[in-house]
């Protein structure tokens, strides 16, 4: 008889084999790391001897389960800011968050927390995307998981890396140390289209063909991505990243909700994998992934919880049972994704859609002895019918729960034994988890009582701590205004055009201050926009007073590119009042007795208010303000107009 160091035996075994073999009762064979042979109980008994033989109970032996796409450090901050839409979510929540606590001791944590919850719940494997991504490799292997690990690249400052060439090394360096190890497969993750450059998803893709590595990243989330990759680049997002290269490696493919036919068999050429989210699409409004297509038309899918601070949950028999709801739902067939084919993404066609079918994902010879034990006795699970060999696949999907799992074993090791951790200490890492939720409270709580810090949170913000000396007339004609400024006493250095869209945001507590979201678009010699420049301002909270005569001194702090929607500022800063100006701009930089002014002669187009003259000039101390506010005075005096009639109101104020 063969030697076998393990038999498990008297099992219903779904082998997920490519003629979707059922034994029962049936028998597996293990040898180390890897499976010997399966099949029926009989067979494998006459054949095998082993040193230990283990007797299932008529328990379900099947494949572990495939986590396709998740962000495992991010169960530390589960339940931190919900029902929010994705671009609130991440840049005004979740990333400010991170670049305060995120650290390798952080992703070690949460690491092993997300760990702990994916084995009790049937899952191997699981292929994650975050930062110090080398700390989750390590807390992964000491767990016993097996996991596509993938270092995060963005153009953005992260909590590991400031330039993004950082982050790229830190990936090489990683690959090169990890590549071989018997758990973990090290990856690079290009975040995604809208968060980096073409550079750097050309680099990416070179790095992971390079050392024959997945590339994992998120494509085609929200139908807000894809409209402003079609605005920006005048194509849709597959085809963009096809032509930066992407597609050349080995992709994972994240989420993939809005694409078309077209898009799907590009996918399906490069031999992309996509990784289906439902539980985060859902909860994010993100939309319905045409899965039924893809798998019609032959695209490898897996199926993702993603991140557990947008799911929030790693409960892959949840994330399975959903696909297939969803799928039914959003075609209105109710044979769209059946059991079987539901089941078969979470184990064998996941595999292959993240490019390890060739180790994991289905119980046959050869492969590594990466399987669970699921009792389908209890009482949510009764009765059982038979008549039918997908009877099994439907009481997996549709009745047994994540808890049912009594039993995994990942590499030929059990990892979870009659419902034990083996490999993690639990109740220390829940209590190091809340001392951690403590401490995230007490920061957000803080930041929340601050407009301002909300503004710097969300990163980009240059403090502007200096006052300005400001004085604004109305007036009836601009034109004998802009004649005077050919004046000989004044020297105009440069001058521009601008229709200016303002939007300011007030808040009860006056002690705030104000936002303003403005869009600057810069108008040509021939009328017409050559540019457009987003950017948000924090004014301060209170007017310094006059100064002289009409002359004010106010104060603006802080001042940030505005790279996102109106919307999304909207929704972040939840001002209590609104008001909008929309004006045309003549803006003039001059010198007048060796000082430099800006002089703006703006028109108000909505409302309606008239034209007015601005005279600007910034200042650092009140003795400094008192001679430009004379200066100021003069100037005006030059130009022909009184700042006698001189409003101390902003525009805003005016409506």
């Amino acid at each position: 008889m063969k030697k076998a160091d393990l038999i498990l035996k008297n099992a219903i075994i779904l082998s997920m084999d490519s003629s979707m073999s059922i034994f029962n009762p049936g028998a597996l064979a293990i040898e180390a790391d890897h499976i010997l042979d399966v099949g029926p109980e009989s067979d494998i008994l006459s054949e095998f001897q082993a040193e230990q033989t283990v007797d299932c109970l008529g328990k379900v032996l099947m494949p572990g389960l495939i986590n396709a796409h998740t962000h495992v450090p991010m169960t530390l901050l589960r339940g931190l800011a919900d029902d929010l839409r994705l671009d609130v979510w991440l840049m005004g929540y979740m990333m400010p968050v991170e670049r305060e606590f995120v650290s390798p001791d952080f992703v070690r944590l949460g690491t092993l927390l997300a760990c702990a919850e994916m084995i009790r719940s049937g899952v191997t494997t699981f292929v994650d995307m975050y930062y110090f991504e080398e700390d989750v490799a390590r807390a992964a292997a000491d767990a016993g998981m097996r996991a596509i690990c993938s270092q995060t690249v963005l153009k953005f400052p992260s909590p590991d890396a400031s330039p993004y060439e950082e982050s790229l090394a830190a990936a090489r360096d990683f690959i090169k140390r990890w590549k071989g190890h018997p758990l973990i497969v090290p990856s690079v993750a290009p975040h995604a289209p809208y968060t980096c450059t073409d550079e750097i998803l050309n680099a990416t893709a070179k790095l992971a063909i390079e050392f024959d590595v997945p590339l994992h990243t998120h494509l085609s989330e929200t139908a807000l991505e894809v409209e402003n990759m079609r605005k920006q680049t005048g194509m849709p997002v597959i085809p963009y990243v096809k032509k930066q290269g992407l597609l050349d490696a080995k992709v994972i493919a994240a989420h993939c909700v809005h694409i078309d036919e077209g898009e799907i068999r590009t996918l399906i050429h490069s031999n992309t994998g996509v990784s289906h989210n439902p539980s985060s699409n859902m909860k994010l409004a993100s939309g319905i992934a045409p899965v039924s297509k893809m798998l019609n038309l032959g695209l490898k899918v897996g199926i993702g919880t993603d991140g557990p601070a947008s799911n929030n949950d790693l409960d892959m028999f949840e994330e399975v049972r959903l696909a297939s709801f969803l799928a039914k739902t959003g075609t209105g067939d109710p044979t769209a994704l059946p059991a079987t084919t539901a089941l078969l993404m979470a184990t064998r066609m996941g595999a292959e859609a993240i490019h390890l079918d060739d180790i994991t994902g289905s119980l046959t010879p050869g492969k590594r002895a990466d399987l669970i034990l699921v009792d389908i006795s209890p009482l949510h699970n009764q009765p059982h019918f038979r008549r039918s060999n997908d009877a099994i696949y439907a009481q997996l999907v549709y009745a047994s729960k994540s808890s049912d799992v009594t039993d995994v074993m990942i590499n030929g090791k059990w990892v979870l034994k009659q419902g034990a951790l083996m490999t993690i200490n639990l109740p220390e890492i829940l209590q190091q988890s809340q001392d951690l939720a403590h401490k995230i409270d007490a920061f957000l709580t803080l930041r929340e009582q601050s407009i301002l810090s909300k503004l710097i949170a969300i990163g980009g913000a240059i403090e502007e701590e200096t006052f300005e000396v400001q004085v604004k007339i109305p007036i009836k004609d601009t034109q004998p205004v802009i004649n005077a400024l050919s004046s000989p006493e004044i020297e105009i250095i440069r001058n521009r055009h601008y229709r200016e869209y303002d939007t300011y945001f007030s808040f009860e507590d006056n002690n705030q201050g104000y936002i303003r979201y403005r869009e600057d678009h810069f108008i040509d010699n021939q009328n017409n926009v050559s540019n457009v420049r987003s950017r948000l301002t924090h004014i301060g909270p209170a007017r310094e007073g006059h100064i002289f005569s009409n002359v004010l001194l106010s104060r603006s702090r802080y001042i940030a590119p505005a790279i996102q929607s109106l919307r999304f500022y909207r929704e972040y800063f939840k001002p209590r009042f609104e008001n909008e100006i929309e004006k045309d701009r003549l803006r003039f930089l001059i010198k007048y007795q060796g000082t430099e002014f800006f002089i703006n002669i703006d028109t108000l187009i909505k409302p309606g208010l008239g034209s007015f003259l601005e005279i600007k000039s910034r200042t650092w101390s009140k003795k400094d303000a008192e001679q430009k506010s004379q200066l100021a005075t003069q100037l005006a005096e030059l130009i022909g107009i009184s700042v006698e009639t001189a409003t101390p109101k902003d525009y805003f104020e005016m409506l």
